[in-house]
């Protein structure tokens, strides 16, 4: 292959603009099952549908959102304006978690904060897409995770350092005291919504792709170019992983429940966030040469592994098993947008990213659903043997799909 060129200016600002977002999204992610079901009391079935509908609302809204933004005005179509509100609600969502003292007002804080990602997510990786060419879209897409993930150890850090220094312990507060732990949760997602407002600020120095020299001067009438069967074949075996994707909130929440204190709970988030962050940038570049679905079916078999060590584990074995999701989360994540990206046409890929984010959000919120009616059923093994179980499928698939 040729070398690599340089990345252009909107890719590597929108990485910024995802690191600081993240910065403000991690600190706020790991204490949120431990803040709605330590301190507010919340069911783990609770926390099930407190992720499954903050899912559901990016899928739908992402649909939208990626279908308004293929709409061409003056003969180019318009993904910024989507960009900026999506990274500006989630300033408002993460204050309504601060003042949340019962869980349907964490439902409707992670909501509002869920819309904003559902309206930037699809027209964001739609402007990442048409940036570049289809042999530099992993690393494109890599960078971006790369940032994003980096944005999420540093805010996880912050977390962890926060929660330590208002508590006074690095166990966090003590269980006999959960008014003081109450406020120490809600002081860190003050300050992560504060801090969002550095994201929102990169967003008014992007601009829209400026139109191939060969572009008509005037939008051509015709008829949008249909996406492939490809595209749905690829689609639809996304969607059987999807259904052993439950919310990793319960991945935290089993950390918890094997005995780590909270501090710790977000220092084992932060081992997997370092992981991502390391792996992301050579997982884009390897599927750029090797092909996405070997990268994709390695990440899914890590996957499985995992899930079936999270069934078992003890509190020591919560830490290699997530600095190992680290790298599932690396392999999978850029990879399978650049794979979407790679079967849509250009005209529609705001359109086929936003389907893909629709679709598959609503699997992952029956899936988030039912782990959380495992968890309070039979408990959280069966929550872990369930997913481990869809993800094996998943990989098992691929080949049928190729010879496709």
């Amino acid at each position: 292959m040729p070398p690599p060129t340089k990345l252009p200016r909107a890719v590597i600002l929108l990485g910024w603009v995802s690191f600081f977002a993240d910065v403000s999204g991690e600190m706020v992610y790991p204490l949120l099952p431990l803040f709605l079901v330590g301190v507010l009391g919340a069911s783990a079935q609770s926390l099930g549908w407190v992720e499954g509908v903050a899912t559901a609302v990016v899928a739908l809204m992402t649909a939208w959102a990626g279908w308004r933004s293929d709409r061409l005005v003056r003969g180019m179509p318009r993904r910024v304006p989507w960009i900026r509100l999506g990274y500006g609600l989630p300033i408002l969502g993460k204050a309504l978690l601060a003042g949340a003292f019962a869980w349907p007002m964490v439902l409707a804080g992670r909501t509002v904060d869920r819309v904003g990602k559902g309206l930037r997510s699809s027209p964001r990786d739609a402007l990442i897409a048409d940036a570049v060419e289809k042999p530099d879209r992993g690393r494109a897409f890599g960078f971006h995770r790369a940032m994003d993930s980096a944005g999420a150890v540093l805010g996880v850090v912050l977390s962890a350092g926060l929660l330590w220094w208002l508590t006074g312990s690095p166990a966090g507060a003590p269980s006999n005291a959960p008014t003081h732990e109450a406020w120490a949760f809600r002081t860190v997602f003050a300050i992560a919504a504060a801090l969002g407002l550095i994201s929102w600020s990169f967003t008014l120095f992007l601009r829209e792709n400026a139109p191939p020299p060969t572009a008509p001067s005037a939008p051509v009438a015709t008829q949008p170019t249909r996406l492939s069967p490809a595209y749905w074949r690829t689609l639809a075996l996304m969607l059987v992983f999807a259904l052993a994707n439950s919310s990793d909130a319960f991945l935290l929440l089993r950390a918890r429940e094997v005995g780590l204190s909270p501090w710790a709970v977000v220092l084992a988030y932060a081992l997997c966030t370092i992981l991502y962050t390391l792996f992301s940038y050579p997982a884009g570049i390897i599927s750029d040469r090797l092909g996405r679905w070997r990268v994709i079916a390695v990440g899914w078999t890590i996957y499985a592994a995992v899930y079936t060590g999270f069934a078992f584990t003890n509190s020591w074995g919560i830490w290699p098993l997530l600095a190992i999701y680290g790298i599932y989360l690396a392999l999978t994540d850029g990879v399978s947008k650049a794979l979407i990206a790679d079967h849509a046409p250009k005209d529609r890929r705001g359109t086929a990213m936003g389907l893909f984010y629709m679709i598959n959000g609503l699997v992952t919120l029956l899936a988030s659903v039912i782990a959380g009616f495992a968890w309070d059923s039979w408990g959280p093994r069966a929550v872990f043997l369930i997913g481990a179980g869809f993800a094996a499928a998943a990989v098992l698939l691929i080949p049928l799909l190729k010879r496709r």
